[in-house]
């Protein structure tokens, strides 16, 4: 339940802020993916990209000591002008155009509220390790260096018309291409009036969080600790806020935020897959054909095209070579793995039945970092892993956008690692500090 002594937005809020921009003359070398999508041989390769690589702060080592460091290489960026200040608040339309890609949307402070209030809803379940890891860097570098990604549904409302019509009439306020060929675009929206209908058409919008789960989670954790400091600070002033007089909205009651018109500009929603080191392809087949339909293809192309033509729960497995599709599961067996108190449209995720089901029930183990591997978007890049270590790779279709909203707005959640949501959004275009806020 809120807490009526807090500041609590009323809607959906997205606030302008000073944004800390990079100064250097190729602003593509400073970026980098979102921090959970780098490879350790990735953060080498982005380092020698550029020196001041926004790596640097959102992966800044390993030691009990990188926190610190993140802090000093902030501090040093900025007081050398690698990092500058925007002068004027603003609410910054971003843009991302390439092969197949077109996105624009809105990048600002979002006002954080308790999930429970369905303003901002949330379909995957978070662990506590990223968690705190992000906190301790939120709280030592005291800034939000990547927005987390949400999407609303906008109905052709004031805020996409406006979108659209600063991209397609005014110059950017910077412009970079990426080694993806993706090129990304910022302009500032500081008029009070634009701003003004940004704000009437969103405080009426819930949005969904599409990737930044662990941050959001974040922000949240970093509010209520300043919370309760402010609070035991006001008391002993004998100055404690009250319903009438609520506390103060401070820096650490909004979060950095890309929001996205998902009717404007649906999703690439892709799929994650699963590799099991430890079972051979022919055991999981033969395990397989217990309750599932096993269908034989000669390569991992023939299978694909299969599976995609599968809208219910359907795997390919491989490990090179041929590879066998998993249609239409036992009713009843799948009925009995199926955890009751759930929604019809979560029991029929294939992500659903894979992690109470196929893996559990068939093959005997559960959908773990221990047990099974990730990779995202590649499902060649999944056989490969599978035939090093002697394993399967497990291959699914990707969840579409109406049904995570449907398990969303039912206030559930999708087993972990279902949803891949793009284009993400480069990190290092835009960060921000409590300083500047």
């Amino acid at each position: 339940m809120a807490n009526p002594e807090l500041p609590v937005p009323d809607g959906l809020v997205l606030r302008p802020f000073r944004a800390l921009r990079f100064t250097v003359d190729d602003l593509a070398k400073v970026t980098s993916p979102p921090y959970d999508l780098i490879a350790e041989a990735d953060v080498r390769e982005l380092l020698d990209s550029h020196p001041n690589n926004v790596v640097r702060l959102i992966l800044p080592g390993t030691d009990r000591h990188r926190y610190g460091e993140a802090r000093e290489t902030l501090r040093t960026w900025l007081s050398t002008g690698v990092l500058v200040a925007d002068e004027t608040p603003a609410v910054y339309v971003y843009e991302q155009t390439g092969p197949g890609v077109l996105q624009r949307g809105l990048i600002g402070d979002v006002g954080l509220v308790a999930l429970e209030r369905q303003i901002i809803l949330p379909h995957e379940d978070v662990m506590p390790g990223p968690v705190a890891d992000r906190l301790a860097l939120m709280r030592t570098t005291e800034a939000n260096l990547e927005p987390i990604f949400l999407l609303y549904e906008g109905d052709g409302g004031m805020a996409t018309l406006l979108v659209n019509q600063i991209a397609d009439s005014r110059a950017p306020l910077v412009e970079a291409e990426t080694r993806d060929g993706v090129r990304h675009r910022l302009w500032a929206i500081t008029n009070p009036h634009e701003l003004a209908s940004l704000d009437a058409d969103l405080r009426t919008r819930k949005a969904l969080i599409a990737d930044g789960h662990h941050r959001y989670a974040t922000y949240l954790a970093l509010q209520h600790e300043h919370h309760t400091l402010r609070r035991g600070q006001l008391a002993s002033a004998d100055d404690a806020p009250t319903p009438e007089r609520p506390m103060r909205p401070g820096p650490w009651d909004f979060g950095l935020a890309l929001l996205v018109d998902s009717n404007a500009y649906p999703p690439d929603l892709k799929a994650i897959h699963r590799v099991i080191p430890g079972l051979p392809l022919e055991e999981a087949v033969t395990r397989a054909k217990r309750a599932w339909h096993v269908h034989e293809h000669v390569g991992l192309a023939e299978g694909m095209a299969a599976l995609k033509g599968f809208t219910g729960p359907a795997y390919l497995l491989s490990a090179g070579g041929p590879a066998y599709l998993l249609t239409n599961p036992d009713p009843d067996q799948v009925e009995q793995a199926m955890p009751t108190g759930r929604s019809a449209r979560w029991r029929a995720l294939n992500t659903s039945v894979l992690a109470e089901f196929l893996l559990p029930k068939i093959w005997g183990m559960n959908d773990n970092e221990q047990s099974v591997r990730i990779v995202h978007h590649d499902p060649e890049k999944a056989v490969r892993l599978a035939h090093e270590s002697g394993g399967t790779a497990v291959l699914l279709n990707p969840l579409t956008v109406d049904d995570v909203l449907a398990v969303a707005a039912q206030r559930e959640r999708v087993p972990r690692k279902s949803t891949s949501f793009g284009p993400k959004p480069r990190t290092g275009l835009v960060l921000r500090t409590f300083t500047f806020d």
